[in-house]
């Protein structure tokens, strides 16, 4: 009887830059790269072709790309790749130009279009699929949920709208099956992400009904799963969305919510039409219903216009909201954008020191807010284990994933990865908290 012989699938390296909304497209891109007969590996080392899905949101984003394919370009002069695909955001913002400047790579493909890519591959692309793989080395219990793609919003520093189009919101049904998958996949964490999650439905619907999908999402997953709310414009959030939230058993007392500045001649020139009073009123109600209720957000600094006067009351909204968590970035002015062509310029020097006052006053704010759970006990997901030092990691309904801190679980090597342990703080620090395991029920 002859013996049947294994056929080695070809290896590629896909390398997914930017937002947790390209993660979502890069585990589409997986599940038709593994569809295709192609074997995903961890290391561009094992690999003989390379992608990479990447970003072209703002400057450092472009540049790390770039560094990324100049770095894949480098490999195949050496032999060491066969081929080398570019896919994603960076496409979609620069087109031809980029592809003068690249001539060694293979092929191409807009964000999205796995079709092309696949028929640039030599693959039939008849019903592409629409599920999503884990990436080699990727979380497994905890997974983004993109609900929406493009943006409506025309805030005059983001190239969002001209990269990726309009709103395009998800069916509700497809996504409550999404969902259902994933935790299927193992996942107890689902993290809802859009460019603006207030958006969703408003072309499915007539009107924005975020609502609509949280009730779908929580009917339908099961008990003790965790959903987590990320990127929530201010000017779609009203009392009756914010009280459905905080009474929720499911949705995680946690919200992203940019306000980018404070001042309102700076929110004008941001054509962001949202006045700092009401700012005021949202982040009140809700410390009102629920003072342990973390609150994130991202601020910018030196937008054209910004002066001392605008800086400082800046610093004075975040003084007095106190967020528990806070990103701030200089800006950048972004080609195509109306705020790259406006006067009140803001020179480097004055950004990067206005930055560092922001970021100094944060850390206060931070550990104040994170010293109110010293002695408490909280649930935490476990992400990663020391066995060997009986020491483990994890991160509690304060910490979404990869842009916040962790809990540091003293007497966590015997717990289970992608569990839930309840842990009892011990310290708090400005950004993590430091704590030991309890028993059930303790």
């Amino acid at each position: 009887m002859a013996r049947s012989r294994s056929v080695k699938r070809h290896p590629v390296f896909l390398l997914s830059l930017g937002c947790a909304k390209n993660l979502v497209d890069s585990e589409r891109l997986a599940a038709n790269l593994e569809a295709w007969g192609y074997e995903l590996v961890e290391s561009v080392e094992e690999a003989r072709t390379a992608i990479v899905n990447t970003c072209g949101f703002i400057r450092p984003a472009t540049e790390e790309s770039i560094q990324a394919l100049l770095e894949m370009e480098r490999l195949k002069a050496l032999g060491r790749l066969d081929s080398i695909g570019v896919v994603g955001c960076l496409l979609n913002r620069y087109g031809d130009d980029l592809k003068k400047e690249l001539p060694s790579v293979d092929f191409w493909a807009r964000a999205e279009d796995w079709e092309t890519l696949g028929r640039l591959l030599g693959q039939s692309t008849v019903g592409c699929s629409q599920g999503r793989s884990n990436l080699p080395g990727q979380r497994k219990w905890s997974r983004y949920l993109k609900i929406a793609e493009g943006c409506e919003n025309r805030c005059s520093y983001c190239t969002i709208p001209s990269i990726r189009g309009s709103l395009r919101s998800l069916h509700p049904d497809f996504l409550a099956s999404e969902a259902q998958e994933l935790v299927g996949q193992g996942a107890r964490e689902i993290c809802l992400v859009a460019q603006d999650l207030t958006a969703w439905g408003a072309d499915l619907y007539g009107k924005p009904s975020l609502k609509v999908l949280l009730k779908e999402l929580e009917g339908t997953l099961p008990e003790g799963t965790w959903l987590r709310l990320l990127y929530l414009h201010p000017s779609g959030i009203d009392e009756e969305l914010l009280e459905w939230i905080i009474g929720s058993p499911r949705i995680l007392n946690y919200l992203d919510i940019p306000i980018q500045h404070a001042d309102p001649r700076v929110l004008e020139a941001m054509n962001r039409a949202i006045p700092p009073a009401r700012l005021r009123e949202i982040f009140k109600y809700i410390r009102e219903a629920d003072p342990d209720f973390a609150l994130r957000t991202t601020v910018m600094v030196g937008h054209p216009g910004e002066d001392e006067k605008a800086f400082d009351a800046l610093l004075a909204f975040i003084g007095d909201v106190h967020f528990d968590r806070l990103g701030a970035f200089e800006f950048s002015p972004e080609e195509g954008t109306v705020s790259a062509s406006l006067a009140g310029k803001v020179p480097a020097r004055v950004k990067k020191k206005r930055l560092g006052r922001l970021m100094s006053l944060q850390e206060e704010l931070s550990l104040e807010r994170q010293s109110r759970f010293e002695g408490k006990t909280m649930k935490v997901l476990v992400e990663s284990i020391e066995p060997g030092e009986d020491l483990a990691f994890g991160r509690s309904y304060r910490e979404a994933p990869e842009v916040d801190g962790f809990v540091e679980i003293r007497g966590g090597g015997g717990l289970v990865l992608g569990s839930f342990a309840t842990v009892r703080i011990m310290e708090a620090l400005e950004h993590d908290l430091v704590a030991e395991v309890q028993p059930d029920g303790v």
